[in-house]
């Protein structure tokens, strides 16, 4: 491995000799200078991985120093050395990007440990990561088969995507690839827990909190203790728990979290079903019956979420909630930018509520362009993804400007993603629905034991298309493909995030109340 080559500039560099011995010793070559203007002539002809700078020199002083370092070799760390604690000379060198800031008197160690902050952080958080991971793996297949109970399932998700985006970080992804296969182990045992209490959370109400739940149970009691404060109510399409995460830190520069929960989707985890549960406060079924005028069945023509508004208003009439409401649904930057403008005139709203598509988009875009495959290739890549539009959308800007007026803040989804890898050959009808991620209609042929099987929707509240229809539900990271030109419609989708089936992706999402700072 090539040493760390060091220059140090100060006027005092004769008395620092004990700490060239120690840096060389510790193998770090260090040359000295005692002024700015030779050390900018030394950078000229000679290559340095790191320069340490002393703050107060005569003549060229080391703020100067340090802006003519900064502007011919931007990229050059530099660690500023000073006797000066004064707040604006260290807010000065901090604001021309340097890579330290001590204070003297220093000792070798300081240094050394300056260094090693600067050089070798990324190989010690690798070493500590990977070490910390294999400690816990056992942990975690032990644990695996003592989760008996929905909130033991959701704490160990969060805890997973915690280890995933540690792990993803290493440049050896050795460690991630055995986390993946823990997470492919973990989504199949949480198939069957799904599988077995499912129905039981349906029917007696035993379970999480649910789509049809969140609004009565969360946002409700909102409105009722501060009906003079406008919440608004973000509703972003399939947002996953992760990106959730890779989100957050830039809201929060805005808002403070006052609480953040896992609830989980009901299923099919489709836009059709859950989102419409979410707003009707209903069960499908039950919307469907309540009102026929609303609710749009697979086999029927037309939008399946076109009176998402007309459901959110019949919920809060139901439930006594006198509440001045408005409702956007943004699928284009146009209308993004047109709605901050605007957002002024929601003042007097009790409640303004916003359903925001781009990560489904980004969704479907995988599935039919291929430079979105490539972007969004995996995990980790779909998350940076997310997170790049996220800084630079309309959704931002509503967020920053709902904090200047003072606005309540909820974040939520309908459902999330999840990659899919394993195709499933199913025969059926014309009626069949289109989804790869679970199926409804009459006449179905699948691999049986492969899916989660519903013979009779009304078992989980689902309205049925036809007389004798039912569902089918995809496992892990399984995807229906129709038995016509299944081997191109199989690697077509192969590799794309999709929704509809059981998974930890897609079930378990968030829910975020926040305050403006």
């Amino acid at each position: 491995m090539t040493p760390i080559k060091i220059l140090w500039v100060d006027d005092e560099i004769e008395l620092l000799k004990p700490h060239f011995l120690f840096l060389k010793a510790k193998g770090y070559p260090t040359t000295a200078c005692n002024n700015g203007q030779d050390a900018l002539l030394i950078l000229q002809d000679n290559v340095f991985d790191v320069v340490l700078l002393d703050e107060n020199m005569p003549g060229l002083g080391g703020l100067e120093t340090l802006n003519q370092i900064k502007l011919s070799y931007p990229n050059l760390p530099v660690i500023m050395i000073t006797k000066n604690e004064a707040e604006q000379i260290m807010e000065e060198a901090i604001g021309s990007k340097i890579s330290d800031y001590l204070i003297k008197p220093v000792n070798p160690n300081q240094i050394l440990l300056a260094l090693k902050k600067l050089f070798e952080h990324k190989n010690l958080i690798a070493e500590k990561t990977i070490i910390n991971y294999q400690q816990a793996f056992q942990i975690i297949s032990l644990s695996l088969n003592e989760l008996h109970t929905h909130e033991e399932w959701s704490n160990f998700y969060i805890k997973m995507l915690y280890w995933e985006m540690e792990l993803e970080s290493l440049e050896d992804q050795a460690m991630l690839e055995i986390f993946q296969n823990q997470m492919k182990e973990a989504n199949r045992l949480f198939a069957k827990f799904i599988e077995k209490n499912y129905e039981k959370w349906i029917v007696n109400e035993s379970g999480p909190l649910m789509s049809h739940q969140i609004i009565k149970e969360k946002l409700f009691p909102l409105l009722r203790n501060e009906p003079s404060k406008t919440t608004l109510m973000l509703v972003i399409d399939n947002l996953r728990f992760d990106q959730w995460k890779m989100i957050s830190p830039i809201i929060e520069n805005h808002y403070r979290k006052e609480e953040e929960i896992s609830y989980f989707s009901i299923l099919p985890t489709a836009t059709h079903y859950a989102r419409n549960a979410i707003f009707s406060g209903m069960m499908p079924l039950e919307a469907q019956k309540k009102h026929p005028e609303l609710w749009v069945n697979e086999n029927e023509e037309g939008g399946k979420n076109l009176n998402e508004a007309e459901f959110l208003k019949a919920q809060l009439l139901r439930n006594g909630i006198k509440s001045q409401l408005s409702y956007y649904k943004i699928t284009n930057i146009k209308a993004g930018r047109e709605l901050t403008k605007s957002l002024n005139n929601h003042q007097k709203d009790d409640l303004l509520v916003v359903v925001y598509n781009f990560v489904d988009m980004i969704s479907h875009a995988k599935t039919e362009m291929e430079i979105i495959k490539e972007l969004a290739s995996d995990n980790k890549a779909f998350r940076s993804l997310t997170l790049s539009w996220f800084k630079n959308s309309p959704l931002l800007e509503i967020i920053q400007k709902a904090r200047k007026l003072g606005f309540n803040l909820i974040i939520t989804t309908d459902h999330g993603t999840i990659n899919v890898e394993q195709s499933l050959e199913i025969k059926g009808n014309r009626e069949l629905s289109v989804n790869l991620r679970y199926k409804t209609g009459q006449s179905l042929s699948y691999p049986a034991k492969s899916v989660m099987e519903v013979n009779d929707p009304k078992t989980i509240k689902l309205p049925a298309p036809n007389l004798n229809s039912k569902f089918i539900f995809a496992r892990e990271q399984q995807y229906f493909v129709y038995q016509n030109n299944f081997n191109q419609y199989a690697n077509h989708f192969r590799n794309t995030f999709q929704h509809g089936g059981i998974s930890m992706e897609e079930m378990i999402i968030p829910f975020v109340l926040m305050r403006p700072r």
